[in-house]
């Protein structure tokens, strides 16, 4: 399925649709098992790095609350600083759409004209908002990019590259692909593919850095 990204896609049932994206947040050789990661560490690895940011763009096809396939498109700015991520939705022309806010004890969903909607974390804040859940918490490792310490993971690595990066990651339900890198003096992940079966999702990130 092709996207356009031009600044005249259409962005269909407006903020709320653009918010179920929030609710928005980029074939190798054998496919390894992962030990499960040292929980702790990681975590204290994320929260040194004091703040990274993402801007880029996203075309997502989900399924309504009444089952029937839609589409978005537009720009994302994702702000991590600490434990706390802030992710801004923007329509094609610019206007804000969304806006999720990710804390270890607050999850807020800002609509415009809309009151703040209040969750004890972003999961149960969406899937009691939208009716299901996306994984910000995955992203913020998804991105870097890694598996998430808290599952179990499959990772297929890049057979075109000596790093170690990955070319797959399979975790909680979802299959990352990671479809390009930036280009050197750049570096990290430009080019990403996020589907989950069930509920049906498919996310696209492109990474501007």
């Amino acid at each position: 399925m092709a996207f356009d990204f031009s600044a005249g896609a259409s962005v269909r049932r407006g903020a709320l649709s653009i918010a179920a994206i929030a609710a928005i947040v980029l074939s190798g050789c054998a496919v390894q098992r992962q030990p499960t990661p040292n929980t702790t560490n990681a975590s204290n690895s994320l929260a040194t790095q004091t703040s990274r940011a993402y801007h880029g763009r996203f075309a997502v096809t989900y399924n309504d609350q009444q089952g029937t396939q839609r589409n978005a498109y537009g720009n994302f700015d994702w702000q991590e600083t600490g434990d706390t991520v802030t992710l801004q939705l923007r329509n094609p022309l610019g206007s804000t759409m969304a806006i999720v806010t990710s804390s270890p004890s607050l999850a807020t969903l800002e609509l415009p004209n809309r009151q703040p909607v209040n969750a004890e974390n972003v999961s149960e804040l969406m899937q009691n908002t939208l009716g299901f859940a996306l994984p910000v918490e995955g992203l913020r490792y998804w991105l870097q990019p890694s598996a998430a310490p808290n599952s179990r993971a499959q990772t297929t690595l890049d057979p075109e590259a000596n790093n170690g990066r990955p070319k797959e990651i399979k975790q909680d339900g979802w299959i990352i692909d990671y479809l390009a890198y930036a280009t050197a003096p750049a570096t990290g992940v430009k080019l990403v593919n996020l589907k989950r079966d069930e509920p049906p999702l498919n996310i696209k990130l492109v990474l501007d850095q």
